[in-house]
């Protein structure tokens, strides 16, 4: 590996956990960046999740003060979470990289659908707070399915599945996404990393990157119109797949 290659991996990482703090979708970042470099995709997507946990976790200490004040539902999600992960990341243990690499282009298209649709998605702000009924806990669980198994386009399926089952504020929301990100992408790393389907030499280039971009997307989120930011990560979801179509 080159110090050009390495210097674009920690970009991507910094991109990613910056991404990843306003909304979702520093997946395709990471996975992107690591599959264009050669590596198989099942271990891009595993060493992706160990890339995006340094940056869950310092949006979520950024976002302290929101999380504490709706503990009893971050616990209740973590929980949920935690189950869903699990089964996401032992789901892609099963598959061969050939299998999962046919899978790729569908799953990109797929969450690039989700995470343009964001903003319709997004309920009404309410500044009430509510418990996650029977039904909200049933389409986080799903969500936290696909985010153990692949994870591109995660956090807006999660903003739009909290906006919906509780309500609150984006910032609320947005709290409690980075809560439950960092619990389903430590699941995540401890079924990939026992599985051994990780790269650590990327990991350790791209981590601190995604720590520094997720404390200061948190920033950004405050300031940045998400516009400018959605579109970016729409218009990189959309080249991704294209490749995988057209490379495969």
């Amino acid at each position: 590996m080159t110090i050009f290659q390495a210097l674009l991996l920690f970009v991507a990482g910094f991109l990613s956990g910056a991404v990843n703090a306003i909304a979702g979708g520093g997946t395709f970042l990471t996975f992107g960046a690591m599959t264009l470099g050669g590596v198989p995709p099942i271990v891009a997507n595993a060493t992706s999740s160990i890339v995006q946990f340094p940056g869950y976790i310092t949006s979520a200490l950024a976002y302290a003060k929101e999380i504490r004040a709706d503990r009893r539902n971050a616990i209740l999600l973590g929980v949920i979470s935690a189950i869903g992960g699990l089964a996401g990341a032992l789901l892609l243990l099963s598959l061969s990289n050939p299998s999962f690499r046919a899978m790729v282009p569908w799953l990109l298209i797929a969450a690039t659908a989700i995470f343009a649709a964001g903003p319709l998605l997004k309920p009404k702000a309410r500044s009430d707070e509510h418990r996650i009924g029977p039904l909200g806990a049933a389409s986080q669980m799903a969500t936290s399915v696909y985010g153990g198994f692949f994870g591109a386009g995660m956090g807006i399926m999660m903003l739009a599945v909290l906006g919906l089952a509780t309500g609150g504020s984006y910032h609320r929301l947005n709290a409690l996404k980075n809560f439950i990100s960092i619990v389903i992408a430590l699941i995540a790393i401890l079924v990939f990393a026992a599985g051994g389907v990780v790269s650590w030499l990327h990991a350790t280039i791209m981590v601190p990157g995604a720590a520094l971009g997720g404390y200061c997307g948190v920033w950004a989120a405050r300031r940045v119109p998400q516009a400018v930011i959605r579109s970016i990560v729409v218009a990189v979801g959309l080249l991704l797949a294209a490749y995988y179509f057209f490379t495969g």
